[in-house]
């Protein structure tokens, strides 16, 4: 899970690949909505274990080479013309642990393959005929079993429904920050509530659009509302989940982080925003199995208990647009529905 998390982090950081890193947060929710079980928005994580432990064991084959080119840089500085022998040891040890490495993740990349080269498996993997067509076709596996172009699909696309939701209430916001008089007030007071009207909707939408892999399902408002009245509180503690998460990680967008380390912020992005899509799936996956909607007391008091929780978000977010970084414009990164990254 550590690996996974800190995958997403990497590739969040990463402009337009970033959109992977949605898509997989919308498959997890979707894939709880389909089945209904919590433990289906689990995926990946044995191929991120997987991949995290063949990174740990590239990294500690290294350490020898490490010292050894620390060593012959020292050296080279006190004598420039006798460290060839420092160099010619570099050579052989980079040559073998990159042989070794090869061969642990050819036999499947876990720590004990790193651990032991297995000689005998070796020479007799080195006799086979088919060892290279083996090789290609378990690299081909490993990268189809990742959905890369799946999970980038499905996130442009969910990136460009949720952005049509929020365009209009979020663009009079921006406008209104312009404008400065009294028509500024009630152009921004009318995008906060265009705004918390769409907050209500915006999660179960974008659930509901992964759940049926279809762009128009975006608009499929009475459907979700539906679903709403079987499952009033999973849909209020999804909402509050949503909301409440992404408010901490406004301070994380108050100065402008340096690119080379822009993965450790979206870190925390990915931290809080995960148990969110987690949540807001299984609403919809206890909804979607329900046959009647709630007794409508139930129903219209979730329904009130919502307004407050949109209120404070937007109340919120209006006010951030003084303390980060983009200013006004901060409004269109909207963390908790978009790409999970500080800018």
């Amino acid at each position: 899970m550590l690996c996974l998390i800190i995958g997403l982090a990497i590739v969040s950081a990463i402009p337009v690949i970033n959109l992977a890193s949605l898509g997989y947060l919308l498959h997890v929710s979707g894939t709880i909505a389909r089945t209904g079980r919590l433990r289906d928005g689990f995926i990946g994580v044995r191929k991120a274990g997987r991949l995290g432990g063949i990174i740990l064991g590239i990294w500690l084959m290294l350490w020898p080479a490490r010292f050894l080119a620390a060593m012959r840089d020292s050296a080279v500085i006190v004598n420039p013309n006798g460290a060839g022998g420092w160099s010619m040891g570099l050579w052989i040890v980079t040559g073998l642990t990159s042989l070794h490495i090869i061969w642990a993740i050819l036999r499947g990349g876990k720590l004990r393959h790193f651990v032991w080269p297995a000689p005998i498996k070796f020479i007799r993997w080195i006799g086979s005929t088919d060892k290279f067509t083996n090789a290609r076709d378990a690299l081909w596996d490993t990268v189809s079993e990742l959905q890369l172009p799946y999970l980038f699909w499905l996130g442009a696309r969910g990136f460009a429904g949720t952005l049509l939701w929020l365009l209009i209430p979020v663009g009079l916001m921006i406008l209104s920050s312009n404008i400065a008089s009294n028509a500024g007030i009630l152009v921004s007071l009318l995008g906060g509530l265009l705004l918390m009207g769409v907050l209500l909707y915006l999660p179960y939408m974008q659930v509901w659009f992964a759940k049926e892999n279809r762009f128009s399902a975006f608009i499929e408002i009475a459907t979700v509302h539906r679903l709403g009245n079987k499952a009033p509180f999973m849909f209020w503690l999804g909402l509050l989940l949503t909301l409440v998460l992404a408010l901490p990680l406004f301070l994380l967008k108050v100065e402008l982080m340096p690119s080379e380390i822009t993965w450790l912020p979206a870190l925390f992005f990915v931290i809080f925003g995960l148990p969110a899509r987690l949540m807001v799936g299984w609403a919809m996956g206890r909804a979607d199995r329900r046959e009647s909607p709630r007794h409508f007391t139930l129903r219209w008091f979730f329904r009130l208990a919502a307004l407050p929780i949109v209120f404070g978000y937007t109340l919120i977010l209006f006010l951030t647009q003084f303390i980060l970084w983009n200013g006004p414009m901060s409004f269109l990164e909207q963390h908790a529905f978009l790409v999970p990254s500080p800018f």
